[in-house]
């Protein structure tokens, strides 16, 4: 039994949720046309894209420079923000972020903003690709062995922090199908990888070392054998508990409840196959609990690079990188090896942070005295207005209730002559912020 599939009507909104979930909001227009290819022509333009094109200028700094991502504080995660902003291939981008998040390592222990390029480079390559492939490639990665202690793992001293990350974190789930002793000895099968590295170091040569593996019996899985680094992500990945882990995992970037237990079996039995993951996305994409399930709350790069994608500005500025860290997500600076908790996107902690980032993004376009008298003095104008300049995002008939009634009340205090003007272009502004913070705009 296949996949069940959305057979709703596909117009505007379902697309517009369809490329928040699966990328990062639509360019103005985009909506309209993805819904014109009908959901198998708009869901396959996202899973088997063109060849990349970049549109809009260059990213830059606030003096108007080209950014220095390995290098400078901040401009790695501004290299990144403007692929997000300006891809033509969103899925893709989107889907690094998920094993940025999935395979979560931190500029913070690793030290090198080019090792995390790298290892990001990585990702995209393989995005969706095969998780094997992707699996062996993470697991001697050069950020990942510094990240997850792969350098220090020898015989004589077996670490078992990537162990048991492989296992609970990567593809079985903490507690599930393994014990300690399967943690001690996936250690021991991981032994043998070294390197010359130090902070600031440019020859790093990470490599294995038969001499520091530990080529004695292991028992993993009640399997015995003289198990390496390659056993060590094979017996993950056939493990009976990997494909309902990778399943459900994958699903929670993309639908907030749970599958039914007939959809994980289907999802599973495709992802059998052969360990492919553009299959699995794509029938998730299709499913009818992405169009008619509750909402989503964004991630603040996905909230952040959407409302730019939606007005059309670049990246200009490197305050996006602190405000980043404000909203609770800086990009290549996870929180821990479990990546970012999206339980905690919008609270009093974070929300300060989206607020900055929604006003950062339009202070540059904001309106002046000079436009005032070119601006309606209707209150339902100046909110039709401000929708508009978002790209025309649907909104609930509550939030454009309330829009309307702070315009009301704004332009009802205008009781002089130069009130009726200036107040024109201060409420248009703030209509401006007002939806971009909206639960309309804040989820998808």
């Amino acid at each position: 039994m296949g996949v069940a599939a959305y057979r709703g009507p596909f117009g505007r909104e379902q697309a517009e949720r369809l490329l928040w979930r699966a990328g990062f909001g639509p360019r103005p227009g985009e909506a309209e046309r993805l819904a014109k290819l009908g959901l198998d022509g708009a869901v396959l333009s996202l899973t088997r894209p063109k060849a990349e094109r970049y549109v809009g200028p260059a990213p830059r700094d606030d003096r108007g420079r080209a950014l220095a991502p390995a290098d400078a504080w901040g401009h790695d995660h501004l290299w990144w923000l403007d692929r997000m902003v300006r891809t033509s291939r969103p899925l893709v981008e989107r889907m690094t972020l998920v094993w940025h998040d999935w395979f979560a390592t931190s500029l913070a222990g690793v030290g090198s903003q080019k090792l995390m390029l790298n290892q990001n480079k990585l990702l995209r390559r393989l995005s969706l690709g095969a998780f094997d492939a992707m699996l062996r490639e993470i697991t001697t990665d050069p950020a990942m062995l510094l990240w997850l202690s792969g350098t220090q793992n020898t015989k004589w001293s077996p670490n078992e922090n990537y162990a048991r990350e492989l296992m609970e974190l990567f593809t079985l789930g903490a507690g599930r199908g393994y014990t300690e002793r399967d943690v001690r000895e996936q250690a021991r099968a991981l032994t043998g990888w070294a390197s010359d590295w130090r902070r600031g170091a440019g020859n790093v040569n990470f490599r294995f070392e038969r001499e520091r593996h530990d080529t004695g019996t292991k028992r993993i899985f009640g399997k015995r054998g003289d198990f390496d680094w390659q056993d060590a992500v094979r017996l993950c990945l056939r493990h009976p508990k990997h494909p309902s882990f990778f399943v459900e995992k994958l699903w929670g970037y993309f639908v907030p409840v749970g599958p039914d237990a007939g959809t994980r079996r289907s999802l599973e039995a495709l992802y059998r196959k052969d360990f492919q993951i553009r299959p699995v996305v794509e029938a998730i994409l299709r499913h009818p609990a992405l169009y008619t399930g509750p909402r989503m709350v964004k991630p603040p790069a996905v909230y952040t690079a959407g409302l730019l994608r939606a007005i059309g500005r670049p990246i200009d500025t490197a305050s996006w990188s602190w405000l980043a860290g404000m909203a609770g997500q800086r990009l290549f600076m996870p929180p821990n090896v479990s990546g970012w908790d999206d339980e905690r996107w919008l609270d009093t902690a974070t929300f300060r942070g989206r607020w900055e980032v929604a006003n950062y993004a339009t202070r540059v376009v904001s309106l002046t005295d000079k436009q005032a008298a070119a601006l309606p003095a209707e209150p339902a104008a100046l909110v039709d207005g401000a929708i508009e300049f978002w790209g025309s995002p649907t909104l609930r008939p509550e939030t454009r209730t309330a829009l309307l009634a702070f315009a009301r009340k704004a332009m009802g205090d205008a009781d002089a002559r130069w009130k009726k003007t200036s107040y024109r272009f201060l409420t248009a502004n703030a209509l401006r912020q007002l939806i971009a913070v909206s639960p309309d705009l804040q989820t998808c």
